[in-house]
């Protein structure tokens, strides 16, 4: 089991830049894929970019593809999500997930078990 804490949200100006962090506990975390989803107030939650246990392989949704960077640093326990060009759609709390699958890179939520509990991302216009 693992357990995921992200940090670093707070209010930005459109086209300004973030880096979210999700710490997680445990011993086997380079046995994990990870991925961050979000959801803004009255929407479901989407996928926003997922990474392999390795960090080899990568996978983001169409609207952050281009602004966003997803990384994992194992010998740390963290994965981050830098996020550049911010949009006011980008306004969401943002959540880290994991699954003990290393290959996954899916942008289906459901197929991960383990859940941070968010952190708010706030884009000004």
């Amino acid at each position: 089991q693992v357990q995921l804490l992200e940090s670093g949200g707070g209010l930005v100006q459109a086209g300004g830049s973030l880096r979210l962090s999700c710490a997680a506990s445990g011993h086997t975390f380079n046995s994990y894929a990870m991925g961050w989803f979000r959801q803004a107030p009255g929407k479901e939650r989407e996928f926003v970019a997922a990474i392999s246990s390795s960090g080899g392989s990568t996978n983001y949704a169409n609207s952050v593809k281009g602004r966003c960077t997803i990384s994992r640093d194992n010998g740390k326990n963290m994965m981050y999500l830098q996020m550049n060009s911010l949009k006011p759609e980008d306004t969401a709390v943002y959540f880290c997930a994991a699954e003990s699958m290393s290959r996954l890179i899916s942008p289906i939520s459901s197929d991960y078990r383990y859940w941070g509990q968010g952190t708010q991302v706030t884009v000004s216009s």
